[in-house]
C-alpha cells in the first residue's frame, strides 16, 4: 500500500494554519527521490516554522517516517 505523502503533509499543515484553504502541496519525483513543496499563506510561515525550526523539523520526520517503504529519499521544501 503506497501512502499519499503529498496528502498527509497537506493534512499536517492545514491542521496547524490559521487559513486551511491557502495550504498547497505540490510534489517532483525522480529515480531516486521525491520532493514535497508545502507552500502556506504568508501570515502561517511562522506556524509552520515554529520556533527554532521545530514544527519543520518535527513535520520532515513524520514525512520521513510515512515514506520509509517506498523506497525514495524524500526531502520536503517550505515555501
Amino acid at each position: 500500500m503506497m501512502l499519499d505523502l503529498q496528502q498527509i503533509l497537506a493534512d499536517i499543515a492545514r491542521a496547524i494554519v490559521d487559513d486551511p484553504d491557502s495550504v498547497a502541496v505540490s510534489m517532483t519525483e525522480t529515480d531516486h527521490t521525491i520532493l514535497l513543496e508545502l507552500n502556506v499563506a504568508p501570515d502561517d510561515m511562522g506556524m509552520v516554522i515554529g520556533r527554532n525550526g521545530r514544527i519543520a523539523k518535527a513535520i520532515r520526520t513524520v514525512i520521513k517516517a510515512a515514506s520509509n517503504e517506498c523506497g525514495k529519499k524524500v526531502s520536503v521544501e517550505i515555501k
